[in-house]
């Protein structure tokens, strides 16, 4: 495929793609809100926008000159698309509402409609070699081989030539046959499984005749067996060693900080619970818990400084499709803070591999965020000590999250903090008392955090809430003072849990995607979490003073916002008028990874068709990077840029919009694109997406699928058999 350097786009394209000036006042002066955008009565070609009354709610609004209309259809009647649920998108199993009754769920009778908006129960079929080849050959010269541990055992290749000819595909053409890997390090990690291998490797003969098949560097020079794999010449950090794993594992880690906090805790529950009911009773007085109290033995130490900024759009942790190469690309485009995947924080203490792999990230995320200081700073924040990349877990007990954070805090050395899922909706995850459970559950929650703090040495601990479980019960605001200042009972003695940030997504669990995120409700608990703020001070001189000890950032709080950002108007818009610190943004990141760019520029970026195809070659150098380039790597890198494709099909470029701001929740009718390409990248049929996919990473393997995580009309048939 042509390189960036070859796709610039001719003259006229240009013209067709410039970037749409924004309408409204730029970083320095207040986003307007999307109403006012609508009224606006010119675009940059000088044509008139439709009245807002025009607009059909849930309906992108495609100019007329590119709208596929059915015989018959009338481009003033279109079709209006299905609502994409995107919560059941990001897990498996469906997402039950806990409210009886729900109007949207049920049918006849008040029983529940079967839900239709996730394909369960996925398959990728195989993508491996043929005949795997044994480890002790796989990056050494043909008649240098280490010593196989496994003998005579060994159910692996050892014959290069015959693993070469038969054991696995011939070398793919894509990027010029040359390994981008190889171009880029000068050594390819993936060896002789490499599927660029005939890039790298070479005969060269001996004194007795013999051809001996080497590989090669860069310049084509053979290198010496180091005993290396070649993992540690590319840019991934946070690569923890493998005999950590297997000790987490056999349980030969000593978690003494976690061990010595969760034994002080147990101990101080039952002298609280003693007392409490001393004082049920009547036969206690109010400071015999005081008198009892012993401070635990490891209180949180000074932590990091952090600072969430109007010039700090972050990048939300996304199940599947917030990997390494997509925050490898926002981070290029713009993103100034990344989460990982979340993680479970029980496999974490098993040793699980999967999800210690999610905690692998970048060299470009351990770079300082942009900083320009003219926000509220946390009290001795150092930017030149900060990084981008911060681990999400979850966890449904006290002990599960506070080991785990200890054993992140302890084996990552790239790692701005750690922040704790109280928001994931998945039944799995719910069901199990973790994630969004949490929220009703705010003792628990509360002790969580407290623990996690005590434990996880200079490393900050955050939170991601939502709402509330249900739609008739928010709860956020009361965990949120909670989080900060601590409950009521235990915050004379233990001060506040240290919370140094809050993310709320602006939806409860039992609403899903169905309706718009609640920006009112984020900026009411804004205005909360100011007070709170002010709060501390305010504290002081009195019986339920907060030991300055248990305050990140010097006493102050972050807040993030969160749902339904997807253009730099919504983004100044939420951090002026909701008051948010900065927005933590999803799905409109995933749909379009330049509104990072956009945020930073202050205009539209109309986006032509060859750009976006950039990107996507970006994603698939990225992931090679990530995984390797032999047959599992390739495929790892096929599959998820096959999910990135599934929200990245769903952009509508603004030059074929009647009006701004456009609206993550509108869904297209059917259109075709300026080109064929911009036509193609906007298929929702799966099986074009592999035809991209193959643009770059070669034919697919036969024994390859892919089924998507949404069911639409263009596929379902084939989804669903």
């Amino acid at each position: 495929m042509e390189s960036q350097e070859s796709t610039k786009r001719s003259q006229d394209e240009i013209r067709d793609t410039n970037t749409i000036q924004r309408q409204e006042p730029t970083h320095d002066e207040p986003a307007s809100k999307r109403q006012r955008l609508d009224e606006s009565a010119e675009t940059q070609n000088g044509t008139t926008q439709k009245s807002p009354a025009e607009r059909v709610k849930g309906v992108a609004p495609i100019k007329a000159e590119y709208l596929i209309l059915a015989p018959g259809q009338s481009s003033t009647k279109v079709v209006v698309p299905d609502i994409v649920d995107d919560d059941e998108a990001e897990g498996r199993g469906t997402i039950e509402h806990q409210q009886q009754g729900d109007s949207r769920d049920a049918g006849k009778g008040g029983k529940r409609k079967k839900k239709s908006g996730q394909n369960k129960e996925r398959s990728f079929g195989t993508f491996s070699d043929a005949q795997r080849l044994c480890n002790s050959v796989a990056w050494t010269a043909e008649f240098s081989p280490r010593s196989c541990k496994f003998g005579e055992r060994c159910n692996g290749l050892h014959d290069l030539r015959k693993y070469l000819k038969e054991g696995r595909r011939a070398d793919i053409g894509t990027f010029g046959g040359k390994c981008p890997t190889l171009e880029k390090f000068g050594k390819c990690p993936s060896g002789w499984r490499c599927l660029f291998v005939s890039s790298h490797s070479k005969e060269i003969p001996h004194e007795d005749g013999r051809m001996e098949l080497v590989l090669t560097d860069r310049d084509g020079n053979p290198y010496p067996d180091n005993g290396e794999t070649g993992e540690t010449d590319t840019e991934v950090v946070n690569n923890v060693d493998g005999q950590i794993k297997i000790d987490l594992s056999r349980k030969r880690v000593n978690f003494q900080k976690s061990e010595q906090y969760l034994e002080w805790l147990a101990k101080d529950t039952e002298i609280f619970r003693d007392h409490h009911h001393k004082q049920k009773d009547g036969k206690g007085e109010a400071l015999d818990y005081r008198a009892m109290y012993v401070e635990p033995p490891f209180k949180p130490s000074e932590k990091k400084r952090l600072y969430f900024g109007r010039e700090t759009p972050a990048l939300a942790p996304l199940t599947t499709q917030g990997n390494l190469p997509f925050r490898r690309l926002c981070v290029e485009l713009g993103c100034e803070l990344t989460y990982s995947e979340m993680a479970l924080g029980m496999p974490l203490l098993q040793g699980a591999k999967s999800d210690w792999t999610l905690m692998r990230a970048h060299k470009s995320e351990t770079t300082p965020p942009r900083f320009n200081g003219d926000g509220p700073i946390a009290q001795g924040y150092d930017n030149s000590k900060d990084l981008k990349f911060g681990a999400q877990i979850a966890a449904n007990v006290p002990w599960v999250a506070i080991k785990s954070s200890e054993a992140l805090s302890r084996f990552l050395p790239h790692l701005r903090l750690i922040d704790l899922n109280c928001g994931c909706p998945i039944d799995m995850v719910y069901k199990s008392g973790a994630g969004s459970a949490l929220l009703d559950a705010p003792s628990k929650l509360e002790r969580m955090i407290r623990g996690m703090n005590a434990v996880s040495e200079d490393v900050p601990i955050t939170a991601k809430i939502r709402m509330g479980v249900r739609d008739d019960k928010f709860t956020a605001q009361k965990n949120i003072e909670r989080l900060a200042l601590g409950s009521e009972d235990l915050r004379d003695v233990l001060g506040a849990p240290g919370c140094a940030a809050v993310t709320l997504h602006g939806r409860t669990r039992q609403q899903r995607y169905t309706r718009a995120a609640n920006w009112e409700y984020i900026a009411e608990t804004a205005a909360l979490i100011k007070r709170l703020n002010e709060k501390t001070d305010s504290l002081t001189d009195t019986i339920r003073e907060v030991d300055e000890r248990t305050l990140p950032n010097g006493g102050r709080m972050f807040f993030i916002g969160n749902g339904d950002c997807y253009s730099h108007v919504d983004y100044f818009d939420h951090v002026d008028n909701a008051k948010v610190d900065t927005v933590m943004i999803g799905r409109g990141a995933i749909i379009k990874p330049w509104i990072y760019e956009e945020i930073q520029t202050g205009q539209y970026l109309d986006k032509s068709a060859t750009e976006r195809l950039g990107y996507i070659e970006k994603f698939a150098r990225y992931g090679m990077e990530a995984w390797g380039s032999d047959e599992l790597g390739i495929n790892y890198t096929r599959r998820f840029l096959l999910e990135f494709l599934s929200f990245f099909s769903r952009y509508v470029p603004i030059g074929l919009l009647e009006y701004l701001p456009p609206s993550i929740n509108e869904r297209p009718p059917a259109y075709k694109g300026r080109n064929e390409l911009e036509t193609l990248l906007a298929s929702k049929d799966y099986k074009d997406w592999i035809k991209i996919s193959e643009m770059f990473l070669g034919p697919a393997p036969a024994t390859f699928s892919f089924t998507p995580k949404h069911k639409s009309n263009s596929y379902e048939i084939e989804a669903e058999g």
